[in-house]
Order: C-alpha cells, then structure tokens, then sequence
C-alpha cells in the first residue's frame, strides 16, 4: 500500500470538511486510551459516507483501519500511519411485525444500545449483548459473545461491500463463524461491514429487562471498572484464560502504567498512562508465564493496530515468548 500523498489527504478533506482531521491521537477513541495519532481521521455518521471514505481508500491503495466504539484494540504508539474511519454510521430500526422479529442496525450502532432498544419493544435474545462495549461491525467481524450466546445465533443478514462489487448481503453460513472469530477475521481481506439484520422473539419488555439486568448484575461484579479493552485473550479450548492467569500468580501483576486486573484476570487495566509497550511486555510476560506452568498457548482476544505485520501475527497466536 502507497503511503497518503499531500494531493490524497487534500481531496478528503474537500470531500469530508471537518470530518476529516489530521494527526489526532487515537488514545480518546479508544476504551483503554492508548495509541499515538492517526495521519488522517476521518468521522462518518452514515452508511453512505462510510462506502465514500472505504472506496478513496481501496481506489487510492491507502492503508485505512476501521475504528468502532474503539474496546477490543490495542493502538501502536506511534499510532497509524494511514486513514482511521470512525464509524459513527448507528442507525437502528426494530420491527417486531416481522416473524421472527427483526432489528435493522448499521456496523457503528453501539452493540449493547441495540439490545436495549430491541427490549424496549419487546424484542428478547440480545440480552446477552447488554454489557458489551462495542459496535455491531465489530461485533460480526469477531464473533462477540457472552453468557453462553453470541453472534452467530443472532444474524440473518450481513451487508458487506467487497472492492470489486456493490454492496451484497451473507447470511450467518457464509460468514463461517467459530468463537471469536469470522472468515473475515480469518481470512483478511478487502470487505468492509456496512449493516446486518438480527432475529429475536417476542417476549415481555418486563421479562427482558429483568435477564438483562441480572447480566449487567454479573459483569459488574466479575468485571474490573477503567480503562481496559475487555477480554485481552480467548478463552482455550476447554478452559478460561482468566483462570489460567490467576492460577499463574498473576493477578495485580504491573509492567509499567498497565495491571493484571485483581478481579478478573482476562482484564488488563490502564492505571497509570500506560503505553502500547507496558501492555506488549505484559501480554508476553502472561503468555510466558501461563505456557511455562500449564503449556497453554493464550491467543489474543484484541486486535493491534499500527504494528508491523510479523509481530502483530505472532503476538495473535501467542507465539511470542520473552
């Protein structure tokens, strides 16, 4: 991919106004406010901007990263040297006429905001997705999940544009999910999320609220407050990463401004200005530690972002030992 020309950045932000803004910080765009800036942000609030901002990157081989509500990713401290496209496209429609029920939702629609809305109306099945902090593009993209559901039992449409085509629409086989993870994740490729259809049942609104509640109950028990990106590795086959980590003596654990959460171990917490290097030295020194004592490989959970290629695939896997 070529580097963003001064004649590239010109016309975006001719096309974008005062959407388009040049080297932020990406810290404040992210849930563990950490990352360095961004060559070209650009804000889109709809659909049809998000098409215009992906089709000048494709077009123009620009290096771009979509950004959602910003959990789930670890930013380089040098931060991006492409075009980050802030996905603020969040239209929700729900229509319980439909048989099952049916919620419209664009891929910047904050994830846990669509479930309360789909409760409201009497929409069961996301209460699941309540308590978690990220969009609907992302949530497909990764497979999102929680209390024994996810994803994959919830989409009937995804619509995806692809560089070659029109926007066109997979239903849940195609997508090829397994936990946490889509053919997108798997397979990277030029395809950007732009909307979905989910499915619920209908139920009592009062029912509803009342499982919600006991989910957001749960998490806020079981799950550290402050500046995290949630769950920082999968969950092994047949085990928890936050067990593995805590049987490990790890919990409290420091390397420079990041913590092992003391409350769940899966957390890591951003304490004191922490910077992408605090949580790459910790995340090596746990995956270390945890394959020493069980010979368990933690894969992680986050995306890096801004990394060179190699390393970000190593540090994926868990292949990365101090």
């Amino acid at each position: 991919m070529m580097l963003i020309s001064h004649e590239a950045i010109e016309i975006l932000k001719e096309k974008f106004g005062k959407k388009c803004q040049l080297n932020l910080a990406l810290a404040p765009f992210t849930t563990a406010q950490v990352g360095g800036p961004a060559k070209v942000l650009i804000t889109v609030n709809n659909r049809e901007s998000l098409i215009d901002a992906i089709k000048f990157c494709w077009e123009n081989d620009l290096p771009y990263k979509i950004l959602g509500s910003g959990s789930n990713v670890l930013v380089h401290e040098d931060g991006f040297n492409g075009v980050v496209i802030l996905n603020r496209s969040k239209n929700i429609v729900c229509n319980i006429d439909k048989n099952p029920p049916e919620i419209y939702v664009e891929s910047g629609a904050n994830l846990s905001l669509v479930a309360r809305k789909a409760a409201l109306v009497g929409i069961a099945g996301l209460e699941w997705a309540a308590t978690i902090p990220g969009t609907i593009g992302g949530a497909i993209y990764g497979n999102a999940g929680a209390h024994q559901s996810d994803m994959s039992h919830n989409l009937i449409l995804v619509e995806i544009l692809q560089q070659l085509s029109e926007p066109v629409y997979w239903n849940v086989e195609q997508m090829e999910y397994s936990y946490r993870c889509s053919v997108l994740k798997r397979k990277p490729q030029k395809a950007v999320i732009l909307s979905a259809i989910l499915k619920g049942f209908r139920d009592n609104p009062e029912e509803i609220q009342k499982r919600t509640k006991t989910f957001i109950n749960y998490r806020k028990k079981t799950q550290p407050t402050g500046a995290s990106m949630g769950s920082m590795f999968k969950n092994p086959p047949g085990d928890f990463a936050g067990r593995l980590i805590e049987s490990a003596g790890l919990k409290g654990t420091s390397v420079g401004g990041v913590t092992v959460s003391s409350i769940h171990a899966n957390f890591f917490l951003n304490s004191e200005r922490a910077t992408s290097n605090d949580y790459l030295k910790l995340i090596q020194l746990v995956q270390k530690t945890v394959y020493e004592k069980f010979e368990v490989n933690l894969d992680l959970e986050i995306e890096l972002v801004g990394f060179p290629e190699q390393s970000s695939q190593n540090f994926q896997s868990g292949t990365i030992r101090l």
